[in-house]
């Protein structure tokens, strides 16, 4: 049995936990560009092939929010090697991440534009203002008030999400626990370890929406 020091222990695992911050930027950060993008697409008023559009994102939204994240994670790291794409770990694990962020950001943000008042839409559209620009000006600074708390609350999603990206390989946290577990054969102080550390980058962020949402229901009373 390897006798791993306590020290060395956090040490390895705060190196582990450096991947896993890393992912879930990657996949927040990405998400939130494409998932902007896609709410965008949504919004925007049919033109031509509109309705397909439309179609075609709230299908994008259910395939995510209605399939296990491991199974994309699977699908991501072995489906595309059958196309002839070698992906590493790392690069799955990211595009899988940031699409399974994508599609719930767009819900989440779709429901926020639709709590803006149809008032607003209809006194921006008798100052003849396009799409776009009552998005810009009216629509978005009112939505982006309401969309902070659950956009913030879901980054503990992701953080979280990162861990399954063990079974695909990618040394992350989770991942990290397992394979010190496996060497000093001390599982529940390993992942006591784990789960303190999970919680250290948890906690904040989602005391932080939760404060965010009292601020935000004061504000409106």
């Amino acid at each position: 049995m390897v006798d791993f020091a306590i020290w060395d222990i956090l040490r390895n695992l705060l190196m582990a936990a450096r991947w896993t911050i890393s992912l879930s930027l990657i996949a927040f950060i990405g998400g939130g560009i494409v998932g902007m993008l896609l709410l965008m697409l949504r919004l925007a008023p049919a033109r031509g092939m509109g309705p397909a559009i439309s179609a075609f994102i709230s299908g994008y939204v259910q395939v995510f929010q209605g399939t296990p994240l491991l199974m994309q994670l699977f699908l991501a790291y072995f489906g595309l090697a059958l196309f002839g794409f070698n992906t590493s770990a790392w690069v799955s694990a990211a595009l899988a991440l940031t699409l399974y962020t994508s599609a719930y950001l767009t819900e989440i943000w779709r429901g926020c534009v639709a709590a803006i008042p149809k008032g607003q839409w209809e006194a921006s559209g008798s100052l003849a203002l396009n799409f776009s620009e009552q998005m810009r000006h009216i629509i978005l600074p009112q939505a982006i008030k309401i969309a902070i708390p659950p956009t913030v609350g879901f980054l503990v999603q992701v953080i979280k999400g990162t861990a399954l990206a063990s079974v695909i390989g990618f040394i992350e946290l989770t991942k990290a626990g397992t394979m010190i577990a496996n060497a000093t054969f001390k599982p529940f102080l390993i992942y006591s370890f784990v789960a303190l550390m999970y919680f250290v980058l948890c906690f904040p962020v989602s005391f932080y929406a939760k404060s965010l949402e009292r601020k935000m229901h004061a504000a409106r009373n």
